[in-house]
């Protein structure tokens, strides 16, 4: 993809040779691109998701994953998690150890449920759905990790997540919650586990990512969007941070760029490479209106934006 020089020189990318990671929403998208970098630097792979068959409109497994990364020469674990489910997060971690004799030094927490949707429309079920997913499902994972990264003097925990800001509500109240929650697990690790060479972060888009959320559900055209490969090079950047670096609530473009990246290295990450998208998620504003929630109905909620926008 070209951009593993400028990578090179630009982060402390590491070596990962005998380290493991756990990459929750492993099958597609951001979780399959960061398990594909970090093999490649000799990572082991557990490709937690829990996807196994490929479905319409969904192809990508975690069976074609680790099919991938076995191909790049790497070691691959397939675990079937509904994330929701502390003990099968337990098991996952149980079953990195039995596979690769030692726990998980690296923790992704890219599993997610969408929901943009008001208050008033957003039902009781789908708001514990996305809790479960988003807040505690990330939890349980990290709690499940901590132990190991704790005995081995290594530990890089990593939630795709926003920062915490007291704007950006409209249609997003539920989501935020839970997305939030994530955030918090990463400040939480990073205060109780300081000094200890166990670091967590959140980190987040400035532009909407492709990928099969952003296909499936209309955001935008590839004009809009970057690649995921910018999301996965934050990854190993903040893996090869020093231990005292640590409880960063990040956007991707401005740690790049905290790390010498300039206007010139982010072409690479385009989706459309004669148009650099709108950074429409690093964005401070309550003034967007964008309903999303599920993909048979993405039509209805184009007109209700429309019909909100109209009023204003």
């Amino acid at each position: 993809r070209g951009s593993q020089t400028s990578t090179a020189m630009a982060l402390k990318v590491p070596d990962l040779k005998g380290k493991v990671a756990i990459v929750t929403g492993g099958s597609r998208g951001i979780g399959r691109v960061c398990c594909l970098e970090l093999a490649k630097r000799g990572c082991g792979i557990v490709v937690a998701a829990k996807t196994t068959e490929p479905k319409k409109n969904l192809p990508g497994t975690i069976h074609t994953v680790a099919s991938e990364i076995r191909k790049l020469g790497g070691r691959a674990l397939a675990f079937k998690l509904d994330i929701r489910d502390a003990k099968k997060c337990q098991e996952c971690v149980n079953k990195t150890v039995e596979y690769f004799g030692k726990g998980p030094d690296i923790l992704i927490n890219n599993a997610s449920a969408l929901w943009w949707q008001r208050i008033e429309d957003t039902p009781i079920k789908k708001y514990d759905l996305i809790t479960s997913i988003n807040a505690r499902g990330t939890f349980a994972m990290t709690q499940a990790c901590l132990p190991h990264m704790v005995e081995q003097g290594f530990g890089r925990v990593i939630n795709m997540s926003p920062p915490l800001a007291p704007v950006g509500f409209n249609g997003r109240t539920a989501y935020n919650i839970s997305k939030f929650g994530m955030t918090m697990v990463a400040l939480g690790v990073a205060e109780e586990y300081k000094g200890q060479n166990i670091t967590a972060h959140s980190l987040w888009p400035a532009t909407i990512i492709e990928s099969l959320a952003s296909i499936n559900f209309k955001l935008g055209d590839r004009a809009m969007w970057r690649k995921p490969e910018i999301l996965a090079d934050c990854v190993l950047g903040l893996i090869g941070e020093d231990g005292d670096f640590t409880g960063k609530m990040l956007i991707d473009e401005l740690y790049l760029r905290s790390r010498g990246y300039t206007d010139k290295d982010f072409v690479k990450y385009r989706c459309d490479p004669n148009v650099e998208p709108p950074k429409l998620l690093m964005q401070e504003t309550s003034d967007v209106w964008i309903f999303r929630g599920d993909v048979k109905k993405v039509k209805e909620d184009n007109n209700r934006e429309g019909a909100i926008k109209a009023k204003l």
